[in-house]
């Protein structure tokens, strides 16, 4: 039959290694017992016990204390340098465990120039600066896939799409906006009605966030007895804006776009009070990475802290509900 022998050798404790280590700095056995509150007797058998399982001497007894042996020099050297790197794995994973490093992967469809999403991003990176970050602007379809096989963290999104088994949560909103080409009759208004739009064609994106757009000028043109020309286009963001810019038609978008410039364009919001667009995230509720947990604990925060400010700036003052 095979021995077990091996199996059953005692290993090496770390805590002889600890104790070898203050040996080899005290050169006595009696200081390092007294610095450790135990007797003297307890140190030297770990000590010896730790040469047994060596096979060296690592150190030369005699009357007035214990010098280092060459054997015993060497391997203090490699212990110090194995438990520094022990010592330096503890601390990282600790810190992974904390959220304080580690990597976050977010899916955008706003845009990052303003707003919410740009808020809640620069204020993680400012809290902790050693999770790595990667943003990915992809479609929807794309964005679940990505969760549900844990590639991906969370994604912020616009309306209120259906993701089965994904949490789903409302974080901010957006007013609408109006691209136009500059020179625009339109763009002498500060506002813009959706009856003034209703001979213009639009220029939507195939993509997401194109549908929730196209929602919204077909639900609310034909309203008016008008059936809205829409061109849809399978390009980006900014591509969409530079067809506006070239007169090929007018397009929509949200708030925090408007914050960048684009050549060419201009920005009117829509005079609408239902012209508004519900962001949120998606992300998996098993996701257990403590750097996401943490984002997204900031995000609810945040979202709290942004939708009283917009009420605040929204709701009529004192002094006009009085008049």
């Amino acid at each position: 039959m095979p021995s077990n022998r091996r199996a059953r050798e005692p290993g090496i404790e770390l805590i002889s290694i600890a104790h070898a280590l203050m040996v080899a700095d005290h050169l006595s056995f009696r200081q390092v017992a007294g610095v450790l509150g135990v007797r003297q007797s307890v140190v030297s058998r770990r000590i010896r016990a730790l040469e047994d399982l060596l096979g060296v001497s690592l150190f030369e007894r005699y009357h007035g204390g214990v010098r280092v042996t060459p054997a015993g020099a060497n391997f203090m050297e490699r212990a110090r340098q194995a438990l520094s790197q022990l010592d330096d794995a503890v601390k990282s994973a600790s810190a992974a465990g904390r959220g304080e490093n580690g990597h976050l992967r977010i899916g955008i469809f706003s845009s990052i120039a303003a707003g919410f999403l740009r808020e809640l991003i620069r204020t993680f990176h400012d809290q902790h600066p050693e999770v790595a970050l990667e943003i990915h602007e992809l479609a929807f379809r794309e964005y679940v896939a990505l969760i549900r096989k844990g590639r991906l963290d969370v994604a912020f999104i616009m309306g209120a799409p259906v993701a089965p088994n994904l949490e789903i949560g409302q974080f901010w909103t957006e007013r609408l906006f109006v691209v136009l080409p500059q020179g625009h009759a339109l763009c002498g208004k500060e506002e813009i009605e959706w009856g003034a739009l209703r001979d213009e064609d639009f220029i939507l994106r195939q993509s997401d966030p194109g549908p929730v757009m196209r929602d919204f000028v077909i639900k609310r043109l034909p309203d008016l007895g008008h059936r809205p020309n829409v061109r849809k286009y399978d390009v980006g963001r900014e591509t969409s804006l530079h067809l506006v810019a070239l007169g090929l038609g007018v397009s929509l978008t949200t708030e925090a776009t408007t914050a960048s410039s684009y050549p060419g364009v201009e920005f009117r919001p829509i005079a609408d009070a239902g012209a508004i667009i519900p962001f949120g995230g998606v992300w998996s509720p098993s996701n257990d990475n403590p750097a996401f947990r943490r984002f997204l604990s900031l995000a609810r925060i945040l979202s709290k802290k942004w939708n009283e400010r917009s009420e605040d700036i929204t709701a009529p003052s004192s002094v006009a509900s009085s008049a």
